[in-house]
Formats: structure tokens, C-alpha cells, sequence
């Protein structure tokens, strides 16, 4: 009589199989630098900015002139002649040209007390 083949394996029980390894999270996308013109655009829309703020208080300004009337604006100088401050300094170049004179040639700046002083007492009359 002829012998019945084999029965094939079964496979081992599926308490002693590995778990499948778990699906890896999927990557966030890289992030990516916001696309923008450059330095030139931001200096443009700046300037833009600037030209519509102009315009803007240019406006504002016609209309305060229309509702209160023109603005009128004196100018008063005040360096009319030559101003006291100024004068003295003239009167007292003397004194302030051996005071110079005499910081340059001596280390010692309590030697040069005397200049200053006669300074003082010239600025003072002055």
C-alpha cells in the first residue's frame, strides 16, 4: 500500500510571532522661508507707506485750512547783529589766545590759573 505523503508543517502558533513593526509617523514637511522680493521690496513698500502717509496728512491739512482758514506763520530771527555771547568772545581773544598758549607749553595746568582767571574777569565785564 502506498503511504500518504506528509502533511506540511503547520505554521507555528501565533502567540509566539513577532508583532508587525508599528508604521513610523509620517514626517512633518519641511517649513519653508516665506517667498518675498528682498530687501528691495520691503524698502519699496516702506517707501510706499511714506508717500501715502504724505499724501495723506497733506489732505488733512487743506481740510483744517478750509474749515478754520489759512494758517499764518511768522518767522522771527534771533541772530539779527552779532549776539553778546559773541561779542565777548571778540573783546576777550587776547586773554583766550595766552590761556591757549600757555595749556601748550606747560604740562602743569595750575600754572596757567592766572590766564583763566584774567578770562573769567574779561567775560564777566564784557
Amino acid at each position: 500500500p502506498k503511504r500518504a505523503a506528509p502533511a506540511a508543517q503547520a505554521p507555528p502558533p501565533a502567540q509566539h510571532r513577532a508583532p508587525p513593526p508599528a508604521a513610523a509617523p509620517a514626517a512633518a514637511p519641511p517649513a519653508t522661508a516665506p517667498a518675498g522680493g528682498g530687501m528691495l521690496s520691503g524698502l519699496m513698500g516702506s517707501m510706499a507707506s511714506g508717500m501715502a502717509m504724505g499724501t495723506g496728512m497733506a489732505v488733512a491739512n487743506r481740510a483744517v485750512d478750509a474749515v478754520m482758514g489759512p494758517r499764518q506763520t511768522e518767522v522771527v530771527h534771533r541772530t539779527e547783529g552779532a549776539p553778546p555771547q559773541a561779542q565777548a568772545q571778540n573783546t576777550c581773544q587776547f586773554q583766550q589766545e595766552q590761556l591757549a598758549q600757555c595749556l601748550k607749553s606747560s604740562s602743569d595746568a595750575t600754572s596757567c590759573q592766572s590766564f583763566m582767571d584774567a578770562l573769567k574777569a574779561c567775560q564777566q565785564t564784557a
